[in-house]
């Protein structure tokens, strides 16, 4: 007897098959498609309801300006600060509410108009289109409504208004050029002309409260080259117009913002030397009229050379020390503002010699600088997180250097305060030298002559400062308005076609992948080869038609053309090689669970077997519930049972087909005991006796996966033919057959694959390498007959595929 090889304990080698790859892909092409075209389609509707938002740029400059005046009078408006830092500063100041409420101040924004779209309703703003012309009588500012009101016209004297109350509805009938009141707010509206009856207006009435959030939302910054003293301004709205208004008005009020801010500086300094002035005008009036009143009351004319060299020196030194009270008091302000901590301190007068410390104007330079610095972070972080505390601690070290240098400043100008008073007392000795009416003449005028020259010297000072006020310049210049982009920059369209179709593929092709890992099913051979190393003899294809519930027609009969007659055929001629030394052949066939189609296999195998003249009987061994009796249309109280219950004879249990040379048992009646007779002497006795008779005995067993009932035939018989139905049979039940001979120490096991129909979605897409010293299995020639249906070798109706529709219109 030929034996079978021993089968290697590793599996054989399948390699990756990029042509398979591509098949299932594209077997389930219509997915795709399907997935394609929904994604395509959502991304059509995502369009038509999503706004479209337009953007607007502007770009503004920053420098630190001279004008030519200021040069004259020899002061600058340079900042110390690094242009990178205060372009973030200032983007911060552009983004703050009362920047951007001024802003909206300067547009239109009393009204809103709007259009109803047919989408969802949507509200379409007209934006600076006025419908009608609409005009407040009461209006409070703090309490007005901010609900959407529709106006439609009714005729030439009439129109009707609708609102909401709350949760009600309210509509009111109103005359054109009459008061009508929506909530507090009392309004009039013009006849706007002929309007069709049909068409209807809504607006809505606004604070400039309701478009900050608006614009912040939209509004975006950069600086348009890296270390530039530029930045772009970006502003995007649902409105074209609207973006471009409010940019040009943020710009503008930006730049009118940062001139005032220059102009504190030079105002407080206006200020504090204007009290001076007032001050000093008041002592001189008391001062002149006290000279007039002396020399009428004293009958004198003037002083004489003497008193009159003494006068001059003594009021150049008081006028000095003057000045430099003045400093003090200046020095002293600089101190109470840093203590209080203000949010700009400046040192409002300088004589231009009493203070000699450069340190202070870099203290109070750096002051203003981190107090701004804040001021910008406030509105990013909260007041107790670590980045102001960093900025405090940097403001209390400046503030403690700055008191400091205040106290060296202070200290230098009481030093040339007592260097003048010394300097004073020579002077005063002369003077008390004089005659009495000359000294006190002296007296009064030498208080007259220093207020007067103090006068002069703070008007001077005033004059300069209003120049340097006049010649201030702003630190920002706009280089380019914005201007309306009817192009919208959002949704991008071709990016979310693009994007839905890459979804859409990948959402088809992910779904094949999922299918697939979800399915537990084995559907082709190949898989079959992956998971174990029992050769398979060969594959059994569908039959393209209904088959009856108990398979009554014999099909590879019937059907003798057919590709399945010829697969079947094809497992013949593979059993033939199988036990060949044998001259009567015992084949078991068995599966894992019942409806894989061991029976189906069985009596069309044994009928083509018959076709070649041998002798073949079929054992319906399956003592639980067989249907081999319902397949030949015969009763089933007389058949094997009845045999191993000692019942009958052999004789008594065969039955005969209408096919020559093909005999077979039913089961019989269900015993109580169906695995304790298979396992009895008297089984192996009828296996014996139809050995003589029979070429080939056909034994149908119950699912080795359910029952062990098969065990004793498989360990008897030459062939254990293992049947896996394609769709199925689980991965599971490939590796039994392996497992049965291992454990049984069998190398008669094969394995065939049954109701094989080709669906690619599930086949494997790897090949299995036939030859070579990696292949470690007995191999048996078959064919899976894929592609050869219209071939003309069979005569199985070839369905039409779907771009075959065209021959049913030609019919």
């Amino acid at each position: 007897m030929e034996e079978l090889q021993k089968t290697a304990p590793k599996l054989p080698s399948q390699e990756f098959d990029y042509y398979k790859i591509s098949k299932i892909l594209l077997s389930r092409w219509y997915w795709i498609a399907g997935s394609v075209l929904v994604c395509y389609l959502a991304s059509n509707v995502y369009l038509w309801y999503t706004p479209k938002i337009y953007a607007t740029s502007a770009i503004i400059k920053f420098e630190e300006k001279k004008s030519e005046i200021s040069d004259i009078v020899g002061s600058s408006t340079g900042t110390d600060r690094a242009m990178a830092s205060r372009i973030q500063s200032e983007v911060v100041v552009l983004q703050s509410t009362p920047m951007l409420l001024n802003a909206v101040k300067h547009l239109d924004y009393q009204f809103s108009f709007y259009v109803v779209g047919r989408v969802l309703n949507r509200t379409n703003e007209l934006y600076p289109s006025k419908q009608i012309d609409i005009q407040l009588i009461k209006f409070d500012s703090l309490n007005f409504t901010h609900d959407l009101i529709t106006y439609k016209p009714i005729d030439k004297a009439t129109f009707s208004i609708s609102y909401k109350a709350g949760n009600q509805e309210i509509t009111q009938q109103c005359n054109y050029n009459r008061p009508f009141t929506v909530g507090p707010t009392s309004f009039s509206l013009k006849y706007p002309g002929e309007l069709p009856s049909t068409s209807s207006i809504i607006f809505k009435l606004n604070s400039p409260e309701d478009f900050v959030g608006r614009i912040r939302e939209g509004l975006l910054a950069g600086e348009p080259a890296k270390n530039s003293s530029l930045i772009s301004l970006t502003q995007t709205d649902v409105n074209p117009i609207f973006a471009a208004d409010a940019l040009n008005a943020l710009v503008k009020e930006y730049v009118n913002y940062d001139r005032i801010q220059r102009r504190k500086s030079a105002s407080q300094m206006i200020e504090f030397i204007d009290s001076q002035l007032d001050f000093l005008s008041q002592k001189l009036s008391v001062s002149e009229g006290s000279i007039q009143q002396y020399k009428q009351s004293n009958k004198m004319l003037d002083v004489t050379a003497a008193s009159d060299r003494v006068l001059g020196e003594s009021k150049e030194i008081e006028s000095q020390i003057s000045i430099i009270k003045l400093d003090l008091i200046a020095v002293d302000q600089l101190q109470k503002d840093v203590v209080k901590g203000k949010d700009n301190v400046n040192l409002n007068f300088t004589s231009g010699g009493g203070i000699n410390n450069p340190e202070l104007s870099q203290y109070i330079t750096s002051l203003n600088s981190l107090l701004t610095g804040k001021n910008s972070l406030l509105k990013l972080y909260n007041p107790n997180s670590i980045q102001i505390h960093d900025v405090d601690q940097q403001i209390l070290q400046v503030k403690a250097n700055l008191i400091s240098s205040i106290g060296v400043a202070r200290r230098q100008l009481e030093t040339k305060q007592k260097f003048l008073m010394e300097r004073l007392a020579p002077v005063n000795r002369k003077i008390s030298e004089l005659p009495v009416n000359e000294r006190e003449l002296v007296g009064l005028k030498r208080d007259f002559d220093v207020n007067d020259k103090v006068y002069s010297f703070l008007s001077e000072k005033k004059l300069d400062q209003e120049i340097l006020s006049a010649g201030i310049l702003p630190g920002a210049t706009i280089i380019d308005l914005a201007q309306p982009n009817f192009s919208p920059v959002a949704p991008n369209v071709s990016n979310i076609h693009r994007n839905a179709l890459m979804l859409g593929l990948a959402i088809g092709l992910g779904f094949i992948v999922f299918i697939r890992i979800l399915n537990p099913y084995i559907y082709d051979k190949e898989t079959i080869e992956s998971l174990t190393t029992v050769p398979i003899i060969g594959v059994i294809r569908k039959f393209p038609e209904e088959i009856d519930e108990f398979s009554s027609q014999i099909l590879a009969i019937s059907k003798p053309k057919s590709i399945f007659a010829e697969s079947v055929r094809a497992v013949r001629t593979n059993l033939n090689f199988l036990a060949s030394d044998k001259k009567s052949k015992v084949i078991c066939i068995t599966s894992e669970v019942a409806g894989e189609g061991k029976s189906f296999v069985a009596v069309n195998l044994a009928s083509t077997l018959s076709l070649i003249d041998k002798k073949v009987i079929i054992i319906a061994a399956d003592l639980r519930r067989s249907k081999l009796h319902k397949t030949f249309h015969v009763p089933n109280d007389m058949g094997l049972s009845n045999y191993l219950s000692n019942q009958c004879t052999v004789d008594d249990v065969i039955n005969h087909s209408n096919q020559s040379g093909l005999d077979f048992i039913v089961s019989g009646p269900v015993p109580p005991n169906p695995s304790e007779l298979l396992h009895t002497a008297r089984l192996k006795e009828l296996i014996a006796t139809l050995s003589d008779r029979y070429d080939i005995i056909m034994v149908d067993t119950a699912p080795i996966g359910l029952v062990s009932d098969a065990i004793p035939l498989i360990k008897i018989s030459d062939i254990n033919l293992f049947v896996i139905r394609s769709g199925k049979s689980k991965f599971y039940a490939a590796t039994i057959p392996q497992r049965i001979a291992q454990e049984y120490k069998l190398d008669n096991t094969v394995i065939v694959l049954n109701a094989f129909a080709q669906d690619l979605l599930h086949s494997r897409y790897y090949t299995t390498k036939y030859t070579g010293e990696n292949y470690g299995s007995t191999y048996y020639y078959y064919s899976d007959y894929t592609g050869y249906e219209s071939s003309g070798y069979y005569v199985d109706n070839i369905e039409d595929k779907w771009w075959q529709v065209w021959k049913w219109f030609k019919k």
